[in-house]
């Protein structure tokens, strides 16, 4: 009988024989009342009634005895039963976890989704599972991540839906397991079993299956990533499968509808010929053009059968095409100038052959062209040469050949010399090519040679002159001592002749000089420029004063022999007339700063009235004045116009009176050239606007800027834009460019006008120096004069190229850092002198 039934019956006789004996009890308790009754009102109670009563209760008595031992005998039954159901139930039970333990494997067992239970584990022989049983649920800590990511996706369904599974999974050790789970009535059991025979194989090849899709979509993925066309072909010669650029370059939605409709890259004529090329199982290859987009282009195709399929790509080369086209025409260009050039160029590429060889190479060694254009070897080219007689004499030719066609194999450069049999003198180079081969320079030097052995016997010829020239000569040897002296030598320093034929050294003639001349130091530089020994000895010079008041001037130049060469000359009345001239310019300076001071009261007076002639103008010309006539406006506008010349012939002044007197600092700052340019060109751009002047602005896209005083750089700029503007024809063109160079940033004004004569450019910077050249345009001389010293200041210079009825070009170059090694006092002598000069 069941548990559940057992219980069911036991408590149904425990429930009857508690109803029996509440009937007894009941009837027991009805026949006591009505005794008591019976009592109460006096009744006699007759023999039979008590014999009634007695034999009741016996009877109830007797009941319940009977009762009491059906329900003892009944539970002991039961007992008995329960005894063997729970023997046979743990019986069963051993049997199952017997069976369970006789198989290796892992169950995990789930209850009401409850947390999970290892139930057994006896899978140890597989590698990668854990042994203990918290790491053993954690699934994705052995298993990889594709087999855990798998085995995920099939809990959910198994425990919502009930869904069963049986998946083959792998652990990150390598090994393979079969996972199956199963799921009734709330609960969940998962099992994890090794794999053998046919499940091993099967798992092997599962594996190897998840590698080729992997590598296929990878593949295919790198495919459609490519910007050519690559397609695949069934056997039957049908489109399986193409990639994205293909879809593009047949102008289709997509890939379903290429292979729905078959739409062909190739033209018939280029298939057919790919269909030649496999039926002999041969792969294709080949260069043909393919209209891809509207446009007709050059493509590489290649189509490779690969079994049971077909590849196919088409490259596009057109660019490739035309950078080779582009590299052929450079290389044409480079052999053209090599064979103008007059040194011998020989090019052999990586397999010793000779690939280029100018015409002088052929004039070199007189070898016939013909032969030279079979690409002979370098070695070959060694061996005609050698039978010709046109090689150095050698003794062993075999291992002289040897060294020199070394060059191909290390990385030795050869650098040498080769004297010729008939009498000429080789400079052999030779440098390795990127591609492996060796380019040789073949340099005659035989009449540099000559001419260097001629220049050395001049040389010669020359010093041996030293003796007829007015200046005191000495020649001292690189021992010190006197090698050669002329006579003014012996009359400067009062020598005898006996004293110049004993050769004294260096010391002895400082000695004997000491006499006349008190200054040692001198005397001293001189000894030290015989006796040094310094691998650059450098020429010195000085003036010494002697005991007489007469001024030497000495002078001490290396000889090329290692010897020294010395000069003095008497400068005794240079030198008077020398103090008289400083006497003469310092009177001079003081009258220039006097000048300088005028011009520049006089300018600041002169200002304050013209700005306020300049102010009243305008105002007249404001309609809040009242309205003018023609020729009132004409008028006024001639006295603006001729005020604001006026006003810049005084600012010229000023500038260059400031920059004379050394007070002029500039402002530096980073300075941006268009601005710099876009200000001057709106101080000339109503002057440009009468002449009907086109401006062309031209700046590099990478000018940035540089330092330099802007205020100063718009000057510069507006200044020679005012000077092309004047001397343009009517309706020109005048050309603004900026770029940067190196370091250095350029500007450059260029007119199409009158030009300048080539006898004029040098004076176009000098003060006062006006000249119309032709043209209408006539101004005080003083703009490019300041343009000149701004220039200067800022550390830059000027450049003019100018042709008469061609127009001039004024180019001006700033360093980056403009005005950081700038001597003031150098911009200061050179306007000083300038303005010396021009008085």
């Amino acid at each position: 009988m069941p548990f559940y039934d057992q219980t069911i019956g036991r408590k149904k006789t425990k429930f009857e024989l508690v109803s029996l004996l509440a009937a007894g009890f009941g009837v027991a308790a009805v026949l006591t009342v009505a005794v008591a009754n019976g009592n109460s009102l006096n009744t006699a109670i007759t023999a039979n009634q008590k014999l009634i009563l007695g034999a009741s209760i016996a009877t109830l008595g007797f009941l319940g005895v009977l009762l009491l031992a059906k329900s003892l005998w009944t539970s002991h039954r039961k007992a008995n039963l329960e005894r063997s159901e729970s023997q046979r139930l743990h019986r069963n039970l051993a049997t199952a976890e017997a069976m369970i333990s006789a198989e290796p494997q892992v169950l995990v067992f789930w209850e009401h989704s409850g947390p999970p239970q290892v139930v057994t584990h006896t899978l140890t022989s597989v590698q990668g599972i854990p042994s203990n049983k918290q790491e053993l649920l954690r699934f994705g800590f052995w298993l990889d991540s594709l087999s855990a990511r798998t085995l995920k996706e099939h809990f959910d369904p198994l425990f919502t839906e009930g869904k069963p599974f049986s998946i083959i999974v792998k652990t990150s050790a390598g090994a393979h397991v079969e996972a199956d789970g199963r799921a009734a009535g709330g609960r969940a059991v998962l099992r994890f079993r090794d794999t053998v025979g046919y499940k091993q194989d099967l798992a092997v090849i599962f594996d190897h299956h998840s590698t080729l899709a992997r590598d296929i979509r990878a593949s295919r993925k790198i495919l459609n990533e490519l910007d050519f066309p690559a397609w695949l072909r069934g056997l039957d010669k049908r489109l399986i499968w193409v990639n994205q650029a293909y879809v593009k370059a047949v102008e289709a939605q997509d890939d379903e509808e290429v292979l729905l409709r078959q739409i062909e890259l190739l033209e018939s004529r280029q298939r057919l010929a790919v269909e030649a090329a496999l039926r002999k199982n041969k792969p294709y290859h080949d260069r043909v053009h393919l209209v891809i987009g509207g446009e007709r282009r050059s493509h590489d195709v290649r189509v490779m059968p690969m079994g049971d399929a077909i590849a196919g790509v088409a490259i596009d080369i057109e660019s490739l095409e035309s950078a080779q086209s582009e590299l052929n025409r450079y290389v044409e260009t480079y052999d053209r100038t090599l064979d103008r050039v007059a040194t011998a160029v020989a090019v052999f590429g990586p397999d010793k052959k000779l690939s280029f060889f100018n015409e002088a190479y052929t004039k070199l060694w007189k070898l016939d062209v013909d032969w030279l254009e079979t690409k002979p070897t370098d070695g070959a080219i060694l061996d005609r040469l050698r039978e010709l007689g046109r090689l150095p004499e050698v003794v062993h030719y075999r291992e002289w050949r040897d060294k020199i066609l070394k060059v191909y194999e290390t990385d030795n450069q050869i650098d040498d010399w080769w004297h010729l049999a008939d009498g000429r003198m080789l400079h052999i180079m030779a440098e390795h090519r990127p591609d492996g081969g060796v380019t040789y320079l073949y340099v005659d030097e035989t009449e540099r040679l000559a001419l260097e052995s001629r220049y050395n016997a001049l040389i010669r010829v020359q010093s041996e002159t030293l003796d007829s020239l007015t200046e005191a000569v000495a020649v001292f040897s690189t021992d010190g001592r006197l090698t050669l002296a002329n006579a003014a030598f012996v009359s400067v320093w009062k020598l005898s002749r006996k004293t110049i034929e004993q050769q004294p050294h260096i010391d002895e003639f400082v000695r004997d000089a000491a006499i006349l001349c008190q200054d040692s130091e001198a005397l001293q530089i001189i000894r030290q420029a015989v006796i040094a020994f310094s691998d650059e000895r450098a020429p010195v010079d000085g003036q010494m004063m002697r005991s007489d008041n007469s001024v030497i001037d000495y002078a001490s130049t290396p000889l090329p022999d290692g010897g020294t060469l010395l000069t003095f000359a008497d400068v005794t009345d240079s030198k008077r007339y020398e103090r008289a001239l400083i006497e003469r310019n310092e009177a001079l300076v003081a009258s220039d700063k006097l000048k300088n001071r005028f011009i520049s009261n006089v300018s600041y007076e002169l200002r304050t009235p013209l700005t306020n002639i300049i102010g009243f103008s305008e105002f007249l010309e404001s309609p809040h004045i009242g309205n003018l006539n023609a020729k009132q406006k004409e008028y006024l506008s001639d006295i603006t116009t001729s005020s604001k010349t006026l006003l810049s012939i005084i600012d010229g002044l000023l500038d260059l009176a400031t920059i004379d007197a050394g007070e002029l600092q500039l402002d530096l700052a980073e300075t941006d050239p268009n601005k710099a340019i876009d200000e001057a060109i709106d101080t000339v751009r109503q002057a440009a606007a009468r002449s009907q002047l086109t401006l062309d602005i031209a700046v590099a896209d990478d000018i940035g800027t540089f330092l330099a005083d802007r205020k100063r750089i718009t000057q510069v700029l507006a200044n020679l834009l005012s000077n092309a503007i004047g001397f343009s024809k009517p309706k020109g063109t005048v050309e603004v460019s900026c770029w940067r160079e190196s370091n250095e940033v350029f500007f450059s004004v260029e007119d199409y006008g009158v030009g300048i004569p080539e006898d004029q450019q040098g004076r176009v910077f000098d003060r006062f120096e006006s000249s119309s050249h032709g043209s209408k345009h006539r101004g005080p001389g003083l703009g490019l004069a300041v343009v000149k010293s701004l220039v200067d200041m800022h550390g830059g210079s000027l450049a003019i190229d100018s042709k008469v009825d061609r127009g001039t070009r004024i180019t001006v170059r700033f360093p980056e850092r403009a005005g950081q090694d700038v001597d003031p006092e150098t911009v200061l002598r050179d306007g000083r002198n300038l303005a010396d000069s021009q008085r």
